[in-house]
């Protein structure tokens, strides 16, 4: 998932493992879009991506929220604006967190 969305010019990539922070999921995959359209594109891509890997789960919000977030089981995918990525600041609420990738 972390190539799809680099490829589609995905900011600020982060892959955080959580799993032995968390007991709901492994991962978060936590990326940022300048634009609702492109946190749209981003998602969209992503979603394809899934569904032709057979990889259960959906995305759900919409773009004009600011956010999207899709759950796949043992990674949750968060699509961020960069106004709501410093609002909820996921990184700094889930520091405990290992980094695995951070792309910026």
């Amino acid at each position: 998932m972390v190539d799809i969305l680099e490829e589609k010019k995905a900011e600020n990539i982060l892959l955080l493992d959580i799993q032995e922070t968390a007991d709901f999921t492994d991962y978060f995959l936590i990326c940022s879009g300048t634009s609702n359209r492109m946190i749209e594109s981003l998602v969209h891509a992503v979603h394809d991506y899934t569904k032709v890997s057979k990889i259960p789960g959906k995305f759900q919000g919409e773009g004009t929220d600011g956010w999207l977030i899709g759950d796949y089981g043992d990674i949750v995918v968060h699509v961020f604006t960069p106004d709501q990525r410093d609002y909820y600041q996921l990184e700094q609420l889930w520091s405990d967190g290992k980094t695995v990738l951070h792309l910026q």
